[in-house]
Formats: C-alpha cells, sequence, structure tokens
C-alpha cells in the first residue's frame, strides 16, 4: 500500500460501492473500492494481485463488525 494516514468516523448512512475497470490494450484494469458519506469519499484502488490483500482486509471488517455487536450487546445489558 502507498504510504497516507487518514480518519474518518463511519456513520450508519455510510456507503461503499465497487466500481470495475475493465482491462483495456493500455491498463491490466482494476477495481475500486469507495467508502463514503456526505463530506468524505475514500477510494481504495485495487489491480490484479492484490486480492488477498482484499480478502484481509474483509476479513478484519468482519471481525471489527462483531466486535462492535459485542459493545453494543454489553452496553445494553448493563443499562
Amino acid at each position: 500500500m502507498r504510504t497516507i494516514t487518514t480518519s474518518a468516523h463511519m456513520e450508519p448512512d455510510t456507503t461503499a460501492r465497487l466500481s470495475v475497470f475493465t482491462r483495456t490494450p493500455e491498463d491490466e484494469g482494476f477495481v475500486s473500492l469507495r467508502v463514503g458519506g456526505e463530506f468524505i469519499d475514500i477510494a481504495l484502488i485495487a489491480r490484479p494481485g492484490t486480492a488477498d490483500a482484499l480478502r484481509a482486509l474483509a476479513r478484519v471488517a468482519e471481525e471489527a463488525a462483531s466486535v462492535l455487536d459485542q459493545i453494543a450487546a454489553t452496553a445494553d445489558g448493563a443499562a
């Protein structure tokens, strides 16, 4: 990954979308994963050969979602 550090807060209405840019004679093709909301849009560009990195990102995102579910369940039970 090329270096950039940024942060943005996820909100319930945060959107995610995939755009596919097919192979052309000048380019091998790539996909763009965009995550955004009202004021910010983050694009991750992935070329062939980076599928494992995307799978790792998906696994970590699923793990983070599970942790958030556990946090919410704990907060609901404590109230």
